[in-house]
């Protein structure tokens, strides 16, 4: 399982020209599963992701969490995360999971999440169009 967290002023994602979710400050999590991943994996990086201190304190060092800096998480599906190109510049992902399998567990995250703070989220398997303010820049990969 893969989490890029990105820390972000407004972000929005739109389906078909409809935004389907945004927040006004908070992070912005692109996910992706592979086989293998579970329940176990996803209590892990949900809990990893809501204690990332990653949020400026008073004294404008990123000493914070989500929880105690507060605001929301944009949760997007994004089995391209696990995009391998050693073979070409044509990227294969025959390391996703397949999308019957990982919609339980993108659903199971997010209602993980939940128990953190508000989650907004994509359409699993749609074409979104996602923006994203991304604040510091702030990127991190997480993987368990």
């Amino acid at each position: 399982m893969r989490v890029l967290v990105q820390r972000s002023g407004k972000a929005s994602v739109t389906v078909d020209g409809k935004t389907i979710g945004k927040i006004e400050s908070g992070l912005v999590l692109l996910v992706g599963f592979t086989e293998g991943d579970n329940i176990e994996k996803i209590e892990y990086l949900a809990k990893k992701v809501a204690n990332l201190r990653i949020f400026p304190d008073e004294n404008d060092v990123m000493n914070k969490s989500i929880l105690e800096y507060g605001g929301e998480i944009l949760s997007i599906s994004q089995f391209t995360l696990y995009a391998d190109t050693a073979k070409g510049n044509r990227p294969s992902y025959i390391n996703a999971m397949k999308g019957e399998e990982s919609i339980k567990l993108y659903d199971c995250f997010n209602e993980e999440m939940r128990k953190y703070c508000k989650v907004e989220t994509g359409e699993f398997g749609a074409d979104m169009t996602v923006s994203i303010t991304n604040i510091g820049p702030t990127t991190i990969l997480l993987e368990r």
